[in-house]
């Protein structure tokens, strides 16, 4: 079994290796698009899955990458919905179902590495969405990283 899952993977944009042999990469759609200046957008996952509903059992990766959309306002056929996804308007409980999902397949102790832009929605909305305080993070402009520890019981961050 594979040791990281990243569990919205889009086009792998920060991946440096997009084949990395130890990842599983799940999206919820596939596509190839011709961008507006002609780059190639390729969503093209391992397993077509919901990050709300993972195909795993508990406590399956040492390594979780979660990178939701972070978009409320967006053209369904824009290139930006397109490129980083939409959320609906039940954003708050879709991104904490998306956590707990992530908390759910990850191993005791293991990591959860989460991306969020805080162009439309605050990392602060974010956090108190999802319940649980990162152990720490990165910020560049309005990208944060964050970084939670899963405890040693089922469910615990």
């Amino acid at each position: 079994m594979k040791r990281v899952l990243d569990a919205s993977c889009g086009s792998r944009m920060f991946w440096f290796d997009k084949e990395n042999e130890d990842a599983v990469y799940m999206d919820n759609r596939e596509l190839k698009e011709t961008l507006c200046d002609g780059r190639t957008l390729n969503v093209k996952p391992d397993i077509l899955g919901d990050f709300r509903d993972m195909p795993f059992n508990d406590d399956t990766f040492y390594l979780v990458v979660f990178d939701p959309p972070h978009l409320i306002k967006a053209g369904d056929d824009s290139w930006l919905a397109k490129k980083y996804g939409k959320l609906e308007l039940n954003w708050k409980e879709d991104i904490r179902v998306g956590f707990c999902e992530c908390m759910r397949v990850l191993k005791p102790n293991g990591t959860l590495v989460f991306k969020w832009n805080e162009d439309q929605i605050k990392t602060s909305e974010i956090i108190k969405a999802v319940g649980h305080k990162p152990l720490f993070g990165n910020r560049r402009a309005k990208t944060h990283w964050m970084v939670f520890m899963k405890g040693e019981s089922h469910g615990t961050a």
